[in-house]
This record gives structure tokens, C-alpha cells and sequence, in this order.
């Protein structure tokens, strides 16, 4: 019998945008983290990586999210509420979003024979 059991945790992305050209935003990537640090921790390492190569008011903003508004960001967290950063850089917005989730486990497939009638599949082909 398979249980299912939903775990609470928190869905993270990164977006970017080139406000420029009045681009569409381009989700850069996603993380799922199973706490309110672990998504903070998140978004902070990224911060702290990418600052040296932000100029200086930009640099200096994201420091300001770090530190400044880190407090913000755990009692939103704590609350399991959705949270953004935005920074800009040379034209490139950069946001980062952080919403509560509820993650389902996946059916573990290993040692399982799929049903026979998953051989007839055949993958849609472009046209």
C-alpha cells in the first residue's frame, strides 16, 4: 500500500529580465527547500556570490536585502508566507520568489514493471 505523506516546504526561483528591450521573464532556475532557513540560505548564497560582480549600487542593494531586510524575510518565511527579491543590474532585473508549498513524495519505480501497454508509446514528433 503506497502512503502518501505530504511534506510542507518551500518553492524557489530565480527570474531575470531584461527590462531594456522590455523582455518576458526567463525563469533561470528553481530549488525546493524543506524549510523556512533553507529557502533564506538560498536566496542569501546567491546574493552573496553574484555581488562582486554587480556594480556598486547594485552590490550595495543586494547587501541592504541581506542584512537590512533579512529579518523581513524570516518572519514572512516563519508565517509561510510568499516572499520577492529584486535587484538591478545594467538593464538585467533579477528577482528571486520563494512561496509555501506542499511537496508529494514520488512513487519509487525501481524493481517495478511498467503496464504493457507503455511499449506502444511512441514520443509526439514536431510536424
Amino acid at each position: 500500500m503506497l502512503r502518501t505523506t505530504i511534506r510542507p516546504g518551500f518553492w524557489c526561483e530565480c527570474w531575470t529580465q531584461d527590462i531594456t528591450e522590455q523582455q518576458t521573464p526567463a525563469l533561470v532556475g528553481s530549488y525546493d527547500a524543506y524549510s523556512a532557513v533553507e529557502a533564506n540560505d538560498w536566496v542569501a548564497t546567491i546574493l552573496r556570490t553574484i555581488s562582486p560582480a554587480l556594480d556598486t549600487a547594485t552590490s550595495q542593494e543586494a547587501w541592504t536585502q541581506l542584512y537590512d531586510h533579512r529579518i523581513d524575510t524570516r518572519r514572512a518565511l516563519l508565517h509561510r508566507e510568499h516572499f520577492t527579491v529584486s535587484i538591478t543590474h545594467l538593464g538585467l532585473r533579477i528577482t528571486w520568489t520563494v512561496r509555501p508549498a506542499l511537496f508529494l513524495p514520488l512513487a519509487h519505480r525501481n524493481g517495478t514493471e511498467l503496464p504493457a501497454c507503455s511499449l506502444s508509446f511512441k514520443p509526439h514528433t514536431a510536424d
